[in-house]
């Protein structure tokens, strides 16, 4: 979601931090990223922290945190240039996307679409664990992305079959789990050729997305467009509904769901004009979260076992900050955070079970660092 934040002004972004009060969150500054997709992904209970980091040379790696230690992970790598760790467990183990020395005519994980050097290389999933990443397999295809693991060693994503749609830009992809070193195809909805799976819990519940191809949407890094949350359980899939929307604007998307079965995403409403983040359970369906006062749309990242949800919301202008919602209420994280911690919070990931959330900020001078936003008192 990075491509469409930073357009605010960069010396008014601290001194809008001035209006914070009673802060409850300490910050710890996880260093400059580069552009995208670098950034925290995710935290887990036990302070593991996922994502990606611009490395020397303009090249993007996997990275993991750890206490404000970062790790590259990517050095190895599958024999390319560029990865990214979306996700880790509490057992140590990542899962992401990295590129591999094989040639390939396609963009798949959009490397070089956000910007980076230009590699002609298939994009494979992968598991890291013990300091050795190893490439998980597709449907067939060339190219693949795991975009989540549980703390059974369950992976969520999506791979390449053999299949060419007309007028899409890659072969066909469809949402899978991995489970000790096996793939598993999901199905998607009827008419829906393409999809992803995002999030998994622990007890192997999965979300994600389904709908036609397109091309690249730098925002989602998916050649998809979201017509479709979904929540899969048991074999069988579930269209999660919507805000009033087809997804032809900002999409209807299922990105996390957790062990109690909360799910959150965005979703288009009527008229597909604008989005909210929203927050499903099988007992109520799918809750508008609404916006900060003022704004124009929202997200919905992360959610806890609490069911915390993190995020962001959205001006007019697409000026995007960091959202905390709970209590019935959603409020701008940089109200919550002392005013010189040195950066604007502008999208907030994740957050575990104790309240930590990670995500991605800028300084005065628009550098863009991730974050780890710590409840006062916990340490």
């Amino acid at each position: 979601m990075k491509t469409i934040l930073i357009s605010i002004a960069a010396g008014s972004l601290l001194a809008a931090l001035a209006v914070a009060q009673q802060p409850r969150y300490t910050i710890t500054d996880l260093g400059t990223l580069g552009g995208a997709p670098g950034q925290p992904y995710f935290i887990t209970n036990n302070d593991l922290v996922s994502g990606a980091a611009a490395i020397p040379g303009g090249r993007m790696h996997a990275v993991l945190w750890y206490k404000g230690h970062k790790v590259d992970i990517g050095t190895l790598g599958l024999g390319g240039p560029n990865s990214a760790a979306f996700a880790v467990n509490e057992r140590g183990q990542a899962v992401g996307e990295a590129q591999t020395s094989v040639p390939n005519g396609e963009d798949f994980c959009g490397f070089n679409a956000l910007g980076l050097p230009s590699s002609n290389t298939a994009c494979l999933p992968f598991l890291w664990q013990n300091g050795l990443m190893t490439k998980l397999p597709t449907l067939g295809g060339a190219n693949g992305a795991a975009k989540m693991i549980n703390n059974r060693g369950q992976v969520a994503g999506y791979a390449e079959n053999k299949t060419q749609d007309q007028g899409c830009p890659v072969l066909q992809f469809k949402p899978v789990i991995w489970e000790n070193g096996e793939i598993r195809e999901l199905p998607t909805l009827p008419g829906d050729p393409v999809g992803a799976a995002l999030g998994i819990n622990d007890n192997g519940q999965v979300v994600g997305v389904s709908g036609p191809c397109k091309a690249f949407d730098p925002n989602l890094e998916l050649y998809l467009l979201d017509s479709h949350a979904l929540l899969w359980q048991e074999g069988t899939v579930t269209d999660l509904g919507n805000l009033g929307g087809d997804g032809g604007f900002g999409g209807n998307h299922a990105c996390a769901i957790n062990n109690q079965g909360q799910v959150v995403g965005h979703s288009d409403l009527t008229g597909d004009t604008t989005f909210h983040a929203y927050l499903w359970t099988r007992e109520t369906g799918m809750r508008d979260l609404g916006t900060l006062p003022g704004d124009f749309a929202s997200l919905a990242i992360g959610i806890s076992d609490r069911g915390e949800v993190v995020g962001g919301s959205l001006d007019a202008n697409f000026n995007i900050r960091a959202t905390l919602w709970q209590n019935g209420a959603m409020t701008d994280l940089n109200t919550l955070i002392p005013a010189n911690s040195g950066l604007y919070l502008l999208l907030a990931q994740s957050i575990d079970s104790s309240g930590e959330i990670v995500g991605f900020g800028v300084t005065s001078t628009g550098e863009v660092h991730g974050f780890l936003a710590t409840p006062r008192g916990r340490r």
